[in-house]
This record gives C-alpha cells, structure tokens and sequence, in this order.
C-alpha cells in the first residue's frame, strides 16, 4: 500500500472530479463504521497475516486458524463500535479473534487428539529415528497439554509466551486487570508443568 495517508481515486459519480479516500487509521474507522466494502478489504490486506498466525498459534490447526480470520473480518464492521483508540487497529483484531475462539479451540483440538496418536509412528529411513520420534512425543505432549488449558489461560500463554506480549498489552486485548493476568499465565504454566513433566515425575 501507498504510504501516502490519502489516495485519489476517480468518483464516477462527477465527471472529472475526484473523491478523497482515507487510508489512515482513524479514517479506516470511520469507513468500518459505515461498512465500507473497500475499507474492510484495506485492513485485511494490511493485517490478516497477523491475525492467521495468531490464530494458529491459539487453535494449532490450519483449517481452524483460517475459519476464524474469516469470522474476525466478517464481525469487524460490527465490532468496531467498540473500537475506543485506546490500542492499535492490529491488537483490537486481535481482540476481536479471542472472542470468535471458544468453537474453534475445541474442534482444533479433537482433531489433534485424533492425530496424535499417528505422529507416534516413525517415519521410514529416517537417519535418527529415535531422536525425532522423541521429538515429536515431546511436541504432542506439549500441544496437547496446551488443549487441556481453559481457554482464557491459552490465550494469555500464546500471547505472553509466543507473541512476547506485555501484561499491559494483553489486559487491553482480553479486557482483564494486568493482576488477572499474571494470575492466569502463572497458573497455566503452572498446569503446563504437570501435564508436559508429569510422566517424568
């Protein structure tokens, strides 16, 4: 995209004349508000990667992942009302993703539990069978621990943990007290804990 903070474009309407678009965040939000077509198209292309990997992150499963960025931008033009400024466009998104999650967290992981049980196979000809069958138990294990978490502590794990987000920028995505949550992500360590080291003792 242009980095020009307004584009000219022509108005069909008036022969000759053009009309100001405004690619800006704020003018993004005012067009979102009125359901603009254009408007939803300019933040997917600017922020959907950022909302696929999120998803991934949370649901660990790529059909799920992709089904909620669809919900994500499919509700934005009704969930931008509640759009107060106060974070980026990119983290309300964000926001908007946690609250569309509950459906896909628990299909993702069903489907998990059912493949699980093939990556314990070890692949022919592999140069390290041992090592990489012990990797991907390792993997399982920790991805299916994660399935075990509710899922208000999931999301505070792959936001703090993967994404490397503050307990501030968290607070404004989930819309808890940043006490919340440091309670939430040091119970779910602690439960991620006990299920990954549990056979281990």
């Amino acid at each position: 995209m242009s980095s020009a903070p307004m584009h000219l474009v022509p108005d069909s309407s008036r022969h000759g004349s053009v009309e100001e678009i405004d690619d800006t965040p704020h003018g993004l939000v005012m067009r979102l508000a009125r359901s603009d077509a254009a408007a939803i198209t300019a933040v997917y292309r600017q922020h959907h990667l950022t909302v696929r990997a999120f998803a991934q992150r949370l649901v660990g499963d790529v059909e799920a992942a992709e089904d909620l960025v669809q919900e994500v931008f499919v509700a934005l033009p009704n969930a931008i009302s509640r759009f107060r400024g106060d974070a980026s466009l990119r983290t309300f998104l964000i926001s908007i993703a946690v609250n569309h999650a509950k459906n896909h967290v628990r299909a993702a992981a069903r489907r998990r539990a059912a493949l699980s049980r093939l990556a314990l196979e070890p692949e022919p000809d592999n140069d390290c069978p041992e090592q990489d069958l012990e990797r991907r138990q390792l993997g399982d294990r920790l991805v299916l621990a994660l399935d075990e978490l509710p899922l208000e502590q999931r999301v505070v794990v792959v936001l703090s943990e993967i994404e490397e987000r503050t307990s501030g920028e968290i607070a404004k995505i989930v819309g808890a007290p940043e006490g919340t949550i440091r309670t939430r992500l040091f119970h779910a360590k602690r439960k991620l804990r006990e299920l990954v080291g549990g056979t281990d003792g």
